[in-house]
């Protein structure tokens, strides 16, 4: 909690015990001073601390009268006080709470190379869940305020607001970011934001959510790089485990994600290299340094060659995919300190 919010609660704890003893002194006192009855005695007490001018229960003699002056007098230093503090938290806490988005923003405008995030629902949480453990920047864009009480508990900058709305997006900082990605639940909600990224920043990559099968070429016209199905890939993981159980459940433990159960590892050709010499796989000798497998290339063109032969030349701007145990993987960052 906010030290600001703990100190004004405290406050707050503090006036509430004032009020009710100033209650407890006015009842005890109009009991005993001038023989009220209990429910006389709290009524007299509250009209008098309240000021409301109702007149008196029965006469108040002298020594009731001087009572009643000084809980009147005491009534207006501790209501005053207790009013202050309630009116001062409120405005702390709408405070605090700018102060907070306002260096939740900074933060933001000092991303480059980070990934948006549009919509925070089931898989916009599960690509924040995952960029997470790979401790990859980006920035959750979601309209939903209901939703921000869920990304303050999950630590996640976020931004508050319609993706569809340039504004919004400049605020996430899409012309700097490197990756978009469009997980809201309406296919046309998601086309029109993949519109509006790729005309803000033209080299970014945009990886968007489809519902049907015939928003796939729309999504693909309006900018998005991939566009994924998420319940066409469900559908086809279902039938692959009544076809081939035992591939699919050896590629389900398969990890690519975490710190200590990675399997598969995508390395840029230029962090295992200090020459620009050409170099082959076979002269990366990656089976001996560290026991992992090269199982795939990916060219500079972005295109994937699997099991490449060993004689390969690995071109500037090209990545390999190794696949290894999580002790060999681990070696394998070790050795060309890949982070």
């Amino acid at each position: 909690m906010n030290p600001v919010i703990r100190l004004f609660r405290v406050k707050i704890y503090k006036a509430v015990f004032l009020v009710f003893a100033l209650l407890t002194i006015g009842i005890v006192g109009f009991k005993f001073i001038s023989g009220y009855s209990f429910v006389n005695a709290l009524y007299m007490t509250v009209i008098t601390i309240t000021t409301v001018g109702f007149g008196e229960v029965v006469p108040l003699d002298d020594h009731s009268k001087i009572f009643t002056i000084f809980l009147i007098l005491t009534s207006i230093i501790v209501l005053g006080y207790a009013l202050s503090i309630i009116t001062e938290y409120i405005m702390s806490k709408s405070n605090v709470e700018e102060l907070k988005q306002k260096k939740m923003q900074k933060m933001i405008d000092n991303f480059k190379n980070h990934i948006i995030i549009c919509g925070y629902g089931r898989n916009g949480k599960q690509a924040a869940i995952k960029l997470q453990m790979y401790k990859k920047p980006f920035v959750v864009i979601e309209k939903n305020r209901d939703m921000e009480e869920r990304l303050q508990i999950d630590n996640i900058p976020y931004v508050i607001g319609n993706a569809n709305d340039d504004l919004i997006l400049e605020k996430a900082g899409v012309d700097r970011a490197s990756s978009f990605i469009a997980a809201l639940p309406n296919d046309a909600d998601n086309l029109f934001v993949v519109l509006s990224a790729r005309q803000i920043n033209k080299s970014i990559n945009i990886i968007s959510r489809a519902s049907h099968e015939t928003s796939y070429a729309k999504l693909k016209l309006a900018g998005a790089n991939n566009v994924i199905l998420p319940d066409k890939i469900g559908g086809d993981h279902m039938a692959s485990l009544v076809v081939v159980p035992g591939l699919m459940e050896f590629i389900d433990n398969l990890s690519i994600i975490g710190k200590s159960n990675i399997n598969i590892e995508e390395i840029a050709v230029e962090k295992l290299f200090n020459t620009k010499e050409a170099k082959t796989i076979k002269d990366l000798d990656l089976r001996r340094k560290t026991g992992c497998t090269v199982i795939g290339y990916k060219d500079e063109n972005g295109e994937y060659i699997v099991n490449p032969e060993a004689n390969l030349n690995l071109a500037p701007n090209s990545k390999i995919i190794v696949l290894g145990r999580p002790e060999q993987i681990e070696e394998l960052n070790t050795e060309y300190n890949i982070e």
